[in-house]
């Protein structure tokens, strides 16, 4: 365990997270209190920020768009919550080739005919020649962002990243709020999550720990347990299959011998009915 300097603040191993109120949850946030995280020396390489001592990686906001920018390989939303600050919220993109391209090069050298005007400069851009569909972060499934335009109230739901050393958001699932009821109550919920947990430092008992580290260790003993059990199972199919491998090779053999005795047999007794016939023997045969 860690302490912040100047901050009686204590940073948990991993392994007590799964007592922590904040870390498996979708922690209902202000975007200024989002800027307000910070990582930890101690997860360096793991995606996790602490609100002082409080891990947290999944967190949702209610607020306004009041900007949308489309860029290569995504689109960021610029949410206004009225905390104090913005956030970014950043939605990927997958591209794929449209089905036909003929018809929309056609239209854009003709369009290279016409005099110069703002519209023949935006036309080609319209019909580009990549179809755009949105997914999220996590799973990459996709997810149809047209309704999220400047002026929309939205709640979102995303995980944390750093860009250019500020917070933003991955789009993981969105509603649009149509009810300011329904605002309000996000806000106040909001409000009584930062003032109940989120301000009051974390704390376990040495108990508490000596417990859930327990619990960790068992899970890592059946987690060791599990993959020797997966490579038996591997290691006793590959045997089978060696195995079955050997018996068919063995019938193969067997079956050639056999049927190479037939062979001889049929020859032999081909060669006695021609001998009985007055053909001679095997060597007048083969020269015949």
């Amino acid at each position: 365990m860690a302490t912040v300097n100047n901050e009686n603040l204590v940073f948990y191993p991993a392994f007590c997270f799964k007592a922590s109120p904040t870390h498996f949850t979708w922690v209902k946030m202000g975007a200024a209190d989002v800027h307000r995280l910070r990582k930890s020396s101690d997860f360096v390489g793991q995606n996790i920020f602490f609100y002082n001592n409080h891990p947290i990686q999944f967190v949702s906001l209610v607020g306004i768009i009041v900007a949308r920018t489309d860029i290569p390989r995504r689109t960021i939303l610029t949410l206004d919550d009225s905390s104090g600050a913005t956030i970014d919220i950043a939605v990927l993109k997958k591209t794929s080739p449209k089905p036909s391209t003929t018809s929309q090069t056609t239209a854009s050298t003709s369009q290279e005919k016409t005099p110069w005007s703002s519209f023949s400069l935006t036309a080609p851009t319209a019909t580009n020649l990549t179809q755009e569909t949105h997914v999220t972060s996590k799973d990459h499934d996709e997810i149809d962002i047209s309704a999220l335009q400047p002026g929309t109230v939205v709640r979102v739901k995303g995980t944390l990243s750093t860009f250019r050393s500020q917070m933003q958001l991955h789009l993981e699932r969105f509603w649009l709020v149509r009810d300011t009821n329904a605002e309000m109550q996000f806000l106040d919920t909001r409000l009584r999550f930062l003032m109940e947990v989120l301000s009051v430092p974390w704390v376990l008992t040495d108990e508490e720990i000596e417990t859930l580290r327990g619990d960790a260790e068992r899970c890592d003993e059946r987690a060791l347990e599990d993959k020797r059990r997966a490579e038996r199972i591997a290691r006793k199919k590959i045997e089978r299959e060696e195995r079955h491998a050997k018996a068919i090779a063995r019938r193969y053999e067997k079956e050639e011998n056999e049927r190479e005795r037939e062979l001889r047999k049929v020859r032999e007794d081909g060669e006695r009915v021609m001998r009985q016939f007055g053909f001679g023997g095997k060597g007048e045969m083969d020269s015949t």
